[in-house]
């Protein structure tokens, strides 16, 4: 039988915004939405949150996850990887009788992930074979036409040789969204890492990625999110008034 487990790493000591994974974001702390997105896909068999506060903890019981230990204090400082996080609670369900087939590493702070590409990558996951399946974004201006600025401040090209060219001319360019990974576990727990070397895309659109890193992103990321739910709740009330015989 087959164990989906999701794994929600959400340390207590986060240094750019204090208290970012507990802080309230239009309404509710900020990890409710991945856990209550998590709930709602029915796609795990055990929601695990990974922290070494207990404030954290507390918080990821009553939104319906569990904390079955705590995490040790070398993976909960500032230098910790996601890889390293991740991979230490496969092993810990491994060790502890209970192995996971499938996880997905979804991120305590990405309020605007949605069902609906949780449960595309996972059948992605299954139907690709891929080792690793993560959601994917298109920049908004082409990267190879990208600028710097150099020891003197000017500002040079990082690729002088694409001045001339036509942005049409240049590949589609994607970076990561920063809201989940799903992995086959054996393959991670054999690399010691989330297999991205394997991975598969999911293409996600703009408007629903918005990292959060800093204060700036954090009031980005409420606007956006706000302007988003009043677009849904406007879109359900002109379906309920659509005639449908029109």
């Amino acid at each position: 039988m087959k164990n989906v487990v999701a794994v929600i790493p959400a340390r207590g000591g986060s240094k750019r915004i204090p208290g970012k994974n507990v802080r309230p974001f239009c309404g509710k702390p900020i990890i409710a939405y991945s856990l209550l997105a998590a709930k709602a896909s029915d796609l795990f068999d055990h929601i695990i949150c990974s922290t070494d506060s207990g404030e954290i903890a507390e918080l990821a019981k009553q939104y319906g996850a569990e904390v079955p230990f705590q995490r040790p204090a070398e993976l909960s400082n500032d230098y910790a990887s996601t890889d390293a996080v991740v991979v230490h609670a496969l092993q810990w369900l491994a060790d502890h009788g209970q192995p996971a087939s499938y996880a997905c590493c979804l991120y305590a702070t990405a309020p605007f992930v949605q069902v609906e590409h949780l449960q595309k990558g996972f059948d992605a996951l299954l139907e690709q074979q891929a080792a690793c399946v993560f959601p994917v974004t298109t920049y908004p201006y082409t990267i190879f036409r990208s600028l710097k600025r150099n020891e003197m401040g000017r500002v040079e090209w990082i690729w002088p040789e694409n001045r001339d060219k036509r942005s049409q001319d240049f590949p589609e360019a994607f970076h990561d969204a920063g809201q989940f990974y799903w992995v086959d576990v054996q393959r991670c727990l054999e690399a010691g890492r989330i297999p991205d070397d394997d991975a598969f895309p999911i293409v996600i659109p703009r408007h629903l990625v918005q990292d959060i890193d800093t204060q700036e992103d954090w009031d980005m990321a409420e606007r956006l999110y706000r302007d988003l739910s009043e677009k849904l709740k406007s879109d359900m009330v002109q379906r309920a008034g659509r005639d449908p015989q029109r």
